[in-house]
């Protein structure tokens, strides 16, 4: 990270000197209304905003408590430990954690070399976002947006190790600056480089840390058939998985609500569907392109998921378009 955003986002705030001289206790006026245990965005949002950047607090545990925001965490520097759902995590330099509204969350005490940035997000902020990698809707990236949004999905979590990788290091740099100087055009900046950083870590899903083991499994056959849509097989995933088929089956479709064919089959249905909007391939290359040689068989399908013939999905789209 640049040094000069560290130097900022490293200096002890006027709460973590409280903690320090002897408080014993998070400053609950600062965070919650009443009694409530939930983190409310009125109280660090100024007025109108949609998104603000603050540092996580040191010294201290901070107990368990849900959100009505989401909160995105990035680890600058150090490490800190939290409890997502009753599970541990542990953030690492440069990890990312996107905290659903209905998680639950404590974190660990963290000492000087652990900074944490807390990005604390109302859901309209991701508008912009969630149009621009919602146009393909795969079965994964439904999954993933639906563990932000709190959707389809027990988890509520998202949880990145993203270190090493530059692009997705640099995006959030930029997004850190923008929101620390008081830059023109903020929103529209931040809202844009968030859709970048999105993104990047949808194409990078085997950075997405599980440990539960049908989490993980739901996840790796997702990832697969992204990339294996239109020769991959269930026999060759479980194999390569090392999964017994069956326990794999009940897995997907217990995590996922659709079977391995219905993920298949969604996937491809979504990449034709792109290739109608934004290529002038005709429609028995492209039902070939996605995996269907029996055209007759792709024309029907299509149609029954989308409303519509390929060709007057193209139609009518590109003229939104």
């Amino acid at each position: 990270m640049h040094k000069e955003i560290l130097t900022k986002l490293q200096g002890i705030t006027a709460e973590e000197q409280a903690i320090l001289d002897g408080r014993t206790a998070i400053d609950r006026d600062i965070y919650m209304q009443g009694q409530s245990n939930t983190v409310n965005a009125q109280k660090l949002l100024s007025a109108g905003k949609l998104i603000t950047i603050r540092p996580h607090t040191r010294f201290i545990h901070f107990p368990e408590h849900t959100h009505d925001h989401v909160e995105v965490v990035y680890m600058c520097s150090g490490q800190t430990k939290h409890i997502v759902n009753g599970k541990t995590i542990t953030l690492e330099q440069g990890d990312l954690l996107f905290l659903g509204q209905r998680t639950t969350h404590e974190v660990c005490k963290a000492e000087e070399g652990d900074v944490a940035i807390n990005l604390i997000v109302l859901p309209d902020f991701f508008t912009t976002t969630l149009t621009a990698i919602g146009e393909e809707q795969t079965p994964l990236r439904r999954f993933l947006v639906g563990c932000l949004c709190g959707r389809d999905t027990e988890q509520g979590y998202l949880h990145f190790h993203v270190s090493s990788i530059q692009t997705i290091q640099n995006l959030v740099e930029n997004l850190l600056w923008t929101l620390l100087e008081e830059t023109p055009n903020k929103r529209k900046i931040s809202q844009m480089t968030m859709t970048l950083l999105f993104m990047q870590l949808m194409g990078r899903t085997e950075t997405l840390l599980n440990d539960r083991q049908e989490d993980a499994a739901a996840f790796q056959v997702m990832r697969y058939v992204e990339t294996n849509y239109v020769s991959g097989s269930f026999g060759e995933i479980a194999e390569k998985l090392h999964y017994d088929p069956s326990w794999l089956s009940r897995e997907i479709k217990r995590k996922t609500g659709k079977t391995y064919t219905q993920l298949v089959q969604e996937k491809r249905l979504a990449q034709a569907a792109f290739l109608l909007k934004h290529t002038d391939r005709n429609v028995a290359d492209i039902s070939r392109a996605v995996g269907y040689e029996n055209i007759s068989y792709f024309h029907r399908i299509f149609t029954e998921a989308f409303g519509r013939s390929p060709r007057h999905y193209r139609v009518q789209e590109r003229t939104l378009f």
